[in-house]
Order: structure tokens, then C-alpha cells, then sequence
């Protein structure tokens, strides 16, 4: 496991336009601490990192890994949505921009979306009095199943949690152009342009 880079640390601080003395300040340490950890000839003790990644706006988990991660999507366009979905309990976190993200103790990996479904995974859609009718013909009991259903347009993401056992479908209000997706626990997701 990686632990906090002194580059990492020097970065965040000059982002937030602190000086290592007021930085020093903020975490009730003295300057020349940070000038070490910035140099790499000393590492902040495990007490101080949750204090530490408060005063320089970052995670816990991305000083660990010594990776910073910036959104870049200013326009936040709904359909650009990022999907991070828990191999334990089947949590689902959704994010405009990129993120480190964590469940039942294991590291969340985004979900890209896949336009190329197979036969299994095929997204159906009629349209029905101004709605979406989505379905798909898939297993659905609880070892292999469609977790969920999401349409995705410029300015909003409806989420609909799918039960094994039950019909994997949906409606969805039409709302113009955007995606249809579907995860399957074991494959993933799928989606549709609409």
C-alpha cells in the first residue's frame, strides 16, 4: 500500500494557497514537520492524517494512496454519471465526477457503461403515454440478477432497484434524450441511447 507522499501533501497545501507555516498552524505542529514530510524524510504519524486531509480538503483514502483526484466535468451533465456499485451488499453510489469510494471494507471501482449488449442483457423499450417501459429478459434469482434500472438525461438520473425474483423492468417518465442502463451483478452494466 502507498502512503502519503510528501509531493501529494506540498500540492494540496500550494492548491489551498497556505504557506507550511500556516499549514503547520492548522494541525497544531511545527513548520519544519511539514517542510519533512514534504521532502519525503518523514511521514505525518497515523493520529494527525484525519485532521490532515480535513485542513487540505481530501479523503482519508486518496492521502493513502497518494493520489488526488479532481473533478473536471464542470458542466455536470447527468448523463455523464458515474456508477459504483458494492460486490457485498450491492450499495449503489452515484457521482457526477470521479471518486475514491468504499463499502463493507472494499474499494469501489467505477462501472463503465456498455453499449454492446448481448442477448441476455439487451435493453427493451417501448413508449407507452409519454413513458419509457423498459425491460429486459434476464435471470433473476439471487445468485445472478439486474440490480438495478437507471435513465439518465442532461439534468437528472432516476434510479429503479431491481429484486431477484421478480420481473426485471421499469418506467420512466420520457424526458428527452439520455441513457438507459441496467447493472447485472455479474456482468456489469449496459445501456441504450435514447
Amino acid at each position: 500500500m502507498n502512503y502519503v507522499t510528501g509531493n501529494l501533501i506540498r500540492t494540496l497545501r500550494e492548491k489551498e494557497k497556505m504557506t507550511q507555516r500556516e499549514l503547520a498552524e492548522k494541525l497544531c505542529i511545527s513548520d519544519k514537520t511539514i517542510s519533512k514530510w514534504e521532502t519525503d524524510k518523514g511521514l505525518p504519524d497515523i493520529g494527525i492524517l484525519e485532521e490532515l486531509a480535513k485542513v487540505l480538503k481530501i479523503s482519508v483514502t486518496d492521502l493513502f494512496t497518494g493520489e488526488y483526484r479532481q473533478n473536471d466535468n464542470v458542466s455536470a451533465n447527468m448523463q455523464k454519471q458515474h456508477f459504483y456499485v458494492c460486490p457485498i451488499c450491492g450499495n449503489v453510489v452515484t457521482a457526477i465526477g470521479l471518486g475514491s469510494y468504499s463499502c463493507c471494507g472494499v474499494n469501489l471501482f467505477e462501472q463503465e457503461i456498455s453499449f454492446e449488449a448481448d442477448e441476455q442483457h439487451k435493453v427493451m423499450i417501448e413508449t407507452m403515454d409519454g413513458e419509457y417501459y423498459v425491460s429486459v429478459q434476464h435471470p433473476m434469482d439471487k445468485k445472478h440478477y439486474i440490480s438495478f434500472i437507471a435513465y439518465l438525461t442532461s439534468d437528472g438520473v432516476e434510479l429503479k432497484k431491481q429484486y431477484p425474483q421478480q420481473e426485471a423492468s421499469a418506467n420512466f417518465k420520457k424526458k428527452g434524450h439520455g441513457v438507459i442502463c441496467l447493472f447485472c451483478n455479474h456482468h456489469g452494466m449496459f445501456g441504450v441511447r435514447v
